[in-house]
């Protein structure tokens, strides 16, 4: 091999030693790119998912005070009312006795439900069944909850989302939905949690995501946040119905 032979096998190699530099130098810029662009996808999402938790905090507060406010005017009033009648009569007495004493417990338990740290103590099975005693005392609807297999402690904001989620489809049931009846159904199964929602109200059509509503509309949105999944089916006229399934993180 003569020099000039030298020379252009020496250029090509220098050549193809270029272009793969150059190949290399882009492919990591454009890793670089990509991954720039995940960590603040991510830190995004993360300040998605910080916000939701603050939001649904306080949406869970001020429906505890719209709660007791409705239970003082609906039951405790109403108590308070039928004892005041019932002190017109001296052949009364046992039956003032029970109504005062049915009203005292009714404030014990709104004290409770009043109380910031008894709603942070509380567990996340007992919050919601505390909101379906709450359907049932005040007579809005017949409502049920019925758990399943061993309880699992969820990470605490995933827990008030899911509580705030469950809240929601509670709130349409009892102010849009006619419903006469509610049953929640939570099964902790081994890999993840399954909980179902099922009212018998009037429904709407399925297919026409305008009736879905803002509140139904954010409960989809807010599982997401979480890692969640949430279905909403409904026929009309024959009841709606809200699935969650929410995987265990290792």
């Amino acid at each position: 091999m003569d020099e000039k032979e030298i020379n252009d096998l020496f250029l090509l190699l220098s050549i193809v030693a270029f272009c793969i530099a150059v190949v290399l130098v882009t492919l990591f810029i454009i890793f670089q790119k990509r991954k720039n662009k995940l960590l603040l996808n991510q830190k995004d999402a993360e300040k998605r998912f910080e916000k939701e938790i603050i939001t649904s905090k306080i949406e869970i507060k001020e429906e505890t005070f719209r709660n007791i406010s409705w239970e003082l005017h609906d039951n405790i009033g109403q108590l308070i009312t039928l004892a005041k009648l019932q002190l017109q009569n001296d052949d009364h007495k046992e039956a003032i006795n029970q109504t005062l004493t049915n009203a005292l417990e009714a404030l014990r338990t709104l004290s409770k439900a009043a109380n910031p740290e008894a709603l942070k103590n509380i567990s996340f099975v007992e919050a919601l069944r505390q909101e379906i005693e709450r359907f049932n005392r005040l007579k809005y609807l017949k409502a049920s909850v019925k758990t399943k297999g061993t309880v699992v402690e969820l990470d605490a904001r995933v827990e008030i989302v899911l509580f705030r989620i469950l809240q929601e489809f509670f709130s349409n049931t009892i102010k849009h939905a006619k419903a006469t009846e509610l049953s929640l159904y939570i099964d902790f199964k081994a890999t993840h949690l399954k909980i179902d929602a099922i009212d018998d109200g009037i429904g709407f059509n399925n297919s026409d995501t305008d009736t879905l509503g803002i509140g139904l509309s954010n409960i989809v949105k807010r599982a997401q946040l979480i890692g969640a999944t949430a279905q909403i089916d409904s026929t009309l006229h024959q009841g709606t119905k809200l699935s969650i399934l929410y995987f265990y993180k290792e």
